[in-house]
């Protein structure tokens, strides 16, 4: 059974911790708090509890390590765990820049290790329902994709909301259409803390000429978390504040009739909700880093998807630093 050990217990790991203790062998959990050491030594006393990082690195019988401390150290901890001859598993962002993410991904290969990084929303079975009707060609050409992620708070001060919030909507575009973007640009505006954007929309152009548009913000009446795709032929929303349907099909689209040469019209047909699996997203990623871990699957894939949003974040935020206040 894969040996794993889980390096922070803040906000995000008790979720992992609960489901890697179900799926593989939890032997070690680190956090620099006092508090949650004492914590979850009660509720996993078959795990080893630690301060030292450096305890799980030298354990020549432990496979691997998961991350999920703050965004600012993600780099030097996977860096670390690699060179030690540990698969990876890194909640997103896996870096703050292309460099280190392109030096995370090299040691990886070099070294024939699995390092992941945690793009929770591609394991979301309405995230692959999504991906299934763009590639079978149901929706048709594919024209344009925008997701809106909103809320009021939760309100960061460490990373603004491209960062903290659009890289979930990222991931599932990039992956939905295959390929990065030839051109891209973002607007936003620090209200609540200095330097770091509450509000942010962000524009990309792909080289096949589709679109897509995020617009992220913490600072917001509504919560949504919704991914809209159109296409020529239908039209489909991913709204994960629904509680049954998640996903959405209308048969909408421009038509022109033949009779009337070039002329546009609208065609309207049927609205269907497909049936979508309940399966917890986080379940899934992990089940699938250790299906990596254990030989299954391409061990490389995953971490040159991250490294594509990692570039694409960097050059999101360097053009929203340029925008004039």
């Amino acid at each position: 059974m894969t040996t794993l050990g889980l390096v922070g217990l803040g906000y995000w790991g008790p979720n992992l911790a609960r489901n890697l203790d179900e799926l593989a062998d939890l032997k070690w959990l680190c956090d620099a708090s006092p508090d949650a050491r004492e914590r979850y030594t009660e509720r996993y006393p078959h795990a080893r509890v630690t301060e030292s990082y450096d305890d799980l690195l030298d354990d020549p019988e432990l496979d691997a390590v998961v991350l999920a401390t703050p965004a600012a150290t993600h780099y030097e901890l996977s860096k670390r765990a690699l060179e030690a001859g540990k698969h990876v598993l890194v909640e997103k962002p896996p870096a703050l820049n292309a460099d280190e993410a392109e030096d995370a991904v090299a040691i990886a290969e070099a070294r024939g290790l699995v390092l992941m990084p945690g793009h929770l929303l591609l394991y979301h079975p309405a995230v692959r329902k999504l991906k299934e009707l763009i590639d079978s060609g149901e929706l048709g050409e594919v024209l344009c994709v925008y997701s809106n992620r909103q809320n009021l708070g939760k309100i960061r001060t460490d990373e603004n909301a491209l960062w903290s919030l659009g890289v979930h909507d990222l991931s599932v575009i990039l992956h939905l259409l295959g390929e990065e973007p030839s051109e891209m640009w973002a607007h936003g505006n620090s209200f609540l803390t200095p330097g770091v954007e509450d509000v942010v929309f962000s524009y990309l152009r792909f080289p096949s000429g589709k679109i897509a548009h995020m617009h992220l913000s913490w600072l917001d009446p509504h919560k949504m978390r919704r991914i809209t795709v159109v296409g020529k032929e239908k039209m489909v929303v991913f709204d994960d504040m629904e509680l049954e349907r998640k996903v959405t099909i209308y048969e909408k689209g421009p038509w022109q009739p033949t009779e009337t040469y070039g002329e546009w019209q609208t065609r309207t047909g049927d609205i269907f909700s497909p049936k979508i699996p309940s399966d917890e997203p986080l379940r899934l990623e992990c089940r699938h880093f250790i299906d990596l871990v254990e030989g299954n699957g391409d061990p490389l894939e995953a971490a040159h998807d991250g490294l594509a949003v990692v570039r694409v974040l960097e050059q999101l935020q360097a053009s929203l630093v340029a925008t004039p206040a």
